[in-house]
């Protein structure tokens, strides 16, 4: 199958273009910069410049390809909503370049959605958009399903963790390090779900392959991971102390970070293990954070 990935160079793209080539599928990837160009070439991918700005570039990719991967999003959170506009545009752009072709669209989307019973599963919708939530990954992807798009959403958990990794973590590990301990907040259940990025690459083609034009997939492999046992964690790794600090203290602690850590966002993949024979095998979190290369700089 040949396959267009967007963000191809990224954090999880680039192992998603990796899973791709080495189930034998031709891929052309989405690069913001020579730099990155070259990786995604360096990876078996025909390299493509640009970005989700070029939308005629993106519709062009997407309808010559057999089926599109979207990876790609800016995670500069002090332009979040201009980001979930721009993302939302590229991928109606996509979508409407695969009007009437049946082909797959997967679109990335995120597993930190609140809910009422305190576990997301795959058949919960995401909310509305709105100035307190505005990204519309999802209802821009499933927009396209009357118009004859096999329109699939992939959720990531806020911790897509693995060596190299450049999101949450390593933010905590920062505050640690900077505070003199790791702290987690008394009497809040702050839970995250988790995956190694090698195990969301594999639901990502697995999505492609197998998946249903409305389905909604789960890169799941820890349903929730208490922010203590993080905490816990940071600590040994840099060697710090490990606090319980009261719900007062917890923004002057965090930061700018402080809505993220007081998160509740337990994630369910029961279904999407079932619906695509997926199993993750590589490290859970914990385990990753038993690892140097977390600590090194």
């Amino acid at each position: 199958m040949r396959v267009f990935v967007t963000g191809a160079s990224g954090w999880v793209g680039s192992v998603t273009v990796k899973e791709l080539v080495d189930a034998g599928h031709t891929v052309a990837g989405l690069a913001r910069s020579d730099q990155s160009a070259a990786a995604v070439e360096a990876a078996g991918a025909r390299a493509v410049l640009g970005s989700l700005d070029d939308l005629d570039l993106l519709k062009a990719e997407a309808a010559s390809a057999d089926g599109t991967i979207h990876t790609a999003f800016n995670h500069d959170f002090s332009r979040f909503a201009e980001n979930c506009a721009q993302d939302a545009r590229a991928i109606e752009a996509m979508g409407e370049a695969l009007a009437g072709s049946g082909k797959p669209l997967v679109v990335t989307a995120g597993a930190a959605i609140p809910t009422t019973d305190g576990l997301l599963t795959e058949q919960i919708a995401a909310p509305a958009v709105s100035e307190r939530y505005p990204r519309a990954s999802e209802q821009a992807a499933f927009s396209m399903l009357d118009r004859g798009v096999r329109a699939m959403i992939v959720r990531l958990p806020p911790t897509t963790h693995g060596k190299g990794d450049k999101g949450f973590m390593p933010i905590l590990i920062n505050i640690a390090r900077e505070t003199g301990f790791a702290a987690y907040v008394e009497g809040v259940a702050a839970i995250w779900p988790a995956v190694h990025r090698f195990d969301a690459a594999r639901v990502f083609r697995l999505a492609l392959e197998k998946g249903e034009a409305g389905d909604c997939f789960h890169a799941v492999a820890e349903e929730g991971i208490a922010m203590q046992d993080i905490a816990a964690a940071i600590g040994r790794g840099l060697g710090l102390p490990v606090r319980a600090i009261a719900p007062d203290e917890a923004q002057a602690y965090y930061g700018w970070f402080y809505h993220f850590a007081m998160m509740d966002s337990r994630a369910s993949s029961e279904w999407t293990r079932r619906k695509l024979g997926w199993e993750p095998t590589h490290k859970t979190l914990l385990e990753d954070l038993s690892q140097r290369h977390y600590f090194e700089n």
